[in-house]
């Protein structure tokens, strides 16, 4: 039987191939991948080739928002079982080191991550990983929706570092799937008051439809004078959004810096500490899949109104690229055993 992959042979380059088929070894499963969601960072590195310290060095598999069906376990497998529909956790930590025991396991120095150099990622039809790195998901959910649990965890782990309680009035920077998927997480919490800003139209009317009020960007004045915001949730990594960001906080306010800037970004630290402001970074996230389950399973975040397109594993290069040419997009899915 064959093992279909989209492996990336080279920067800008994509080869469907047959790879070996899994095996799982003790508490392993092997999951066959029915959806996997296209993130900043799998065409990050399809078109530049590293992102940050993390460079490919040879051929990879891209793809790490994935869910599927298990169809083999391994010895020792007690959390899953054949036939389980599951959402799946892509960082493998070493679960020994001063991090992971202390419930930090996303920060394992050793951690093994889908798509980041040297590992591949899921863009491939049958997968063996961890089965605690699998949570089975209702009947009721997609395999889509399962798979957006990992852009969700995102959102609620960003809503976990501001410290977000409810009544707060939000502001999310970046109305792409994570600054989305955040704010629906802020509204589920208790937010009083959550309002997206974006230079996109697309993306500001896919976030009124989900009943957000929104700014253009650049419409609305920040500096001194201007703070209507308990908590900042930065989710664009574009130039000075989280500098303008934090002005529009008041006293004591919480900031989360999601997106990813592509270079060091300057603060006016010496006149916002009269403030008191606070800022967390998010790296990934913990503990956060019981919480993404049962946010989409009950209703309270719409994962599926970010997916706008989807295409088989033989279209990957063009799934990878959406964003650059197809401005009315936000979440690409692939479907590997379509």
């Amino acid at each position: 039987m064959t093992n279909l992959a989209a492996v990336m042979t080279e920067i800008g380059r994509i080869d469907v191939r047959d790879v070996p088929d899994p095996v799982p070894g003790a508490r392993e499963a092997v999951v066959r991948i029915e959806a996997v969601g296209v993130c900043g960072s799998d065409t990050a590195y399809f078109t530049a080739g590293r992102i940050g310290d993390w460079v490919v060095e040879g051929p990879m598999i891209l793809g790490h928002e994935t869910a599927g069906e298990v169809i083999a376990v391994g010895p020792d497998v007690t959390r899953v079982r054949v036939g389980d529909r599951v959402a799946i956790e892509p960082g493998t930590p070493c679960r020994d080191c001063e991090d992971c025991r202390a419930g930090r396991y996303h920060l394992c120095r050793d951690l093994a991550f889908l798509a980041t150099p040297p590992y591949d990622g899921a863009l491939v039809q049958r997968l063996a990983i961890d089965e605690r790195n699998l949570f089975p998901v209702p009947d009721t959910m997609s395999f889509e929706e399962a798979a957006m649990c990992e852009p969700l965890s995102v959102g609620i782990w960003a809503c976990r570092r501001a410290e977000l309680a409810p009544g707060d009035r939000v502001r999310v920077t970046g109305a792409g799937p994570v600054g989305i998927l955040a704010a629906q997480v802020a509204r589920a919490l208790g937010a009083a008051d959550v309002v997206l800003s974006d230079v996109s139209d697309f993306r500001l009317e896919v976030a009124r439809r989900l009943g957000f009020a929104t700014e253009r960007v650049g419409d609305v004045p920040d500096g001194p004078g201007h703070e209507d915001a308990d908590v900042l949730l930065e989710c664009s990594g574009a130039p000075g959004a989280l500098a303008s960001g934090l002005w529009r906080l008041r006293n004591g306010g919480r900031a989360a810096m999601v997106g990813l800037p592509k270079h060091d970004v300057e603060l006016p630290l010496s006149r916002l500490n009269v403030k008191e402001v606070r800022l967390s970074l998010v790296h990934r996230y913990a503990h956060t899949w019981p919480t993404a389950i049962a946010l989409i399973s009950s209703g309270r975040v719409d994962a599926a109104s970010i997916v706008t397109h989807r295409f088989p594993l033989a279209e990957t290069a063009t799934a990878l690229t959406l964003g650059s040419h197809t401005p009315d997009s936000l979440k690409a899915i692939i479907l590997p055993a379509a």
